[in-house]
């Protein structure tokens, strides 16, 4: 019986990426920014307010005052893991959802983007997909090797838009948290580096102005782009 061992892959020549730094990033349709309470904290509330259900499956919320939620962004802003963003519809100049990365593990290689909260304008618009693939570029040209989503595995259209966006399911961890008082499951979903490259020409496609209708409607959906790139599909979808 043969006793050589099994090893990892050698990273010749990786070296960490550095940790995000940049206060904004902007794309056809989307601003991201820092968050910052002063800035954003009152739009957001007002985008928010009337829509409790946006807070179900979150650590944080609903929020029962624009003073709650001021205070909550204003000790968001101080932090750099999770290191929060608020977003942008660029057409209509309004600032409708906040997301964050986190768990940001240069010597990894990997981050993960999470704490997306959407307010009913921004849900399924090139507004807010578009602000997760500037996430998801920023991370691979920076040289990160892994980009994870995880969400509560209940939670059905943040299963969707992972695979959508072409990453792959990974598995289901059971009872991994326990989230305001109720058991949370989690879906863990990825992309690794190798796979970046198509995901980029798939990104690339979907966001031409021609894949767009005058109603801003897609003519070539995301998740057909991205289908080939993904190593496992979800299978609860």
């Amino acid at each position: 019986m043969s006793d050589a061992r099994m090893l990892g892959e050698e990273l010749t020549g990786w070296t960490p990426p550095p940790r995000p730094a940049f206060d904004a990033l902007e794309g056809q349709w989307t601003r991201l920014e820092r968050l910052s309470a002063d800035t954003h904290a009152a739009s957001l509330f007002r985008a928010y307010s009337g829509y409790d259900a946006l807070w179900d499956y979150m650590p944080n919320g609903p929020f029962s005052s624009a003073t709650q939620y001021h205070r909550w962004a204003r000790e968001a802003e101080a932090s750099a893991d999770p290191l929060h963003f608020a977003i942008q519809n660029q057409e209509t100049g309004r600032w409708g959802g906040t997301c964050a990365l986190l768990r940001i593990a240069p010597e990894a290689g990997s981050v993960e983007l999470g704490y997306i909260a959407l307010a009913p304008e921004l849900q399924r618009t090139r507004t807010s997909t578009e602000a997760f693939l500037l996430l998801i570029e920023w991370a691979f040209e920076a040289g990160y090797r892994r980009f994870e989503w995880k969400c509560n595995a209940l939670n059905m259209p943040s299963r969707r838009a992972a695979q959508r966006l072409g990453l792959s399911y990974e598995g289901t961890f059971r009872q991994a948290q326990v989230v305001k008082g109720r058991n949370r499951d989690t879906a863990w979903f990825a992309a690794i580096d190798s796979e970046w490259p198509a995901l980029r020409e798939a990104y690339r496609a979907w966001l031409r102005p021609e894949n767009f209708d005058e109603e801003g409607r897609q003519r070539e959906r995301l998740g057909d782009l991205t289908s080939l790139v993904r190593a496992a599909s979800d299978p609860a979808l």
